[in-house]
């Protein structure tokens, strides 16, 4: 299971607050958790600072790798920042995101096939939001069309069905539930994930509806989630769901988390 870690994102206020304010210790603080609590790449947005979203992306970056090996996960819907910034990762980052919007493939796929990086694809066009798991789907679909024929292969497209919160739409967690299984069997080698925290908005007791989602979208085949490794409890429940369909050799991983005390 890749875990992209979510942490270091501007929509947070108090991430936001460290960015504006220049706080390296805070910034270097949140990375250095969330490698040590089991993440594959870290996620870095500055997407908030209209206007100055490069520079002070470009800051995050450097900040970030200073204290950090693990790759990161350049996340912006602007291509122009992706093109300028990609370049600084020290390893190969993953590329967050593109939709099917032809400004976003235009500037963003070429980016992504020089550099040999991984990308995430986010069910979504111009003029559609894909609500039920048929529109995800065929979103999806149209996204493997284009991404490989601009050389890209497969395995380093992750597919994003977009759950929204259970608050407005009831039906959304179990139509994405539907199509991560359905574009998991229909597109082998390919990759889902998605933004875990979004099933849970608007809700009380966030973290229970965040990792009974998670666990359901593993039985389902979700490989890689954006959520937050220094969650015990969200941690837990993932190694334990690994274990239980089958993703985890003699449930090593599992016992691993639990000698390291990470299971709660």
């Amino acid at each position: 299971m890749l875990i992209i870690a979510e942490r270091i994102n501007a929509s947070r206020k108090y991430i936001a607050h460290a960015i504006a304010s220049g706080d390296r210790q805070f910034i270097q603080n949140e990375a250095r958790v969330q490698d040590q609590a089991g993440a594959d790449y870290i996620d870095v947005n500055a997407g908030v600072f209209v206007g100055e979203e490069k520079e002070k992306l470009e800051w995050v970056i450097n900040t970030v790798q200073a204290v950090t090996e693990k790759p990161l996960c350049i996340d912006s819907p602007d291509p122009a920042v992706i093109q300028a910034l990609v370049p600084l990762a020290r390893k190969t980052p993953l590329i967050n995101s593109i939709t099917l919007e032809k400004t976003r493939l235009e500037g963003i796929l070429p980016v992504a096939r020089d550099q040999g990086a991984p990308l995430i694809a986010l069910c979504q066009s111009e003029d559609t939001i894909a609500e039920t798991a048929e529109d995800k789907v065929r979103l999806a679909s149209q996204l493997v069309d284009i991404v490989t024929a601009a050389g890209i292969p497969l395995e380093n497209l992750y597919i994003d069905p977009l759950v929204y919160p259970l608050a407005t739409n009831t039906q959304s967690a179990k139509a994405t539930l539907e199509a991560i299984d359905r574009i998991m069997r229909e597109f082998p080698g390919i990759h889902t994930t998605c933004g875990l925290t979004n099933v849970s908005h608007g809700l009380p007791n966030r973290k229970l509806i965040n990792r009974t989602f998670l666990v359901s979208a593993i039985t389902c085949g979700l490989d890689s989630a954006i959520l937050d490794p220094t969650d015990n409890h969200l941690y837990g429940a993932l190694k334990a769901a690994q274990a239980i369909t089958g993703k985890d050799d003699f449930c090593m991983d599992f016992i691993t988390a639990h000698r390291e005390g990470r299971l709660e």
